[in-house]
């Protein structure tokens, strides 16, 4: 069943709060993903990516880089 990210689970909630809080994140991180890979194919460098994540050049990198993340999630 798909989550309401629209709406706060009550306070009385806990389980569905925590359960919101998981889709949340992931969605962020898909969505960082796609925007760091198109930012790449538009040409953008990492000092840029960086920049617009609030992050280093090195860290945005070492967290986001294509080839790293496939080492992570193989």
């Amino acid at each position: 069943m798909a989550m309401d990210l629209t709406t706060p689970p009550p306070p009385d909630r806990p389980a569905d709060a925590f359960a919101a809080v998981v889709a949340m994140r992931r969605l962020a991180a898909s969505v960082e993903r796609a925007a760091v890979d198109e930012a790449l194919a538009q040409g953008w460098t990492w000092a840029q990516i960086g920049a617009a994540l609030d992050l280093s050049a090195q860290a945005a990198h070492k967290r986001l880089a294509p080839a790293r993340r496939r080492l992570f999630n193989d």
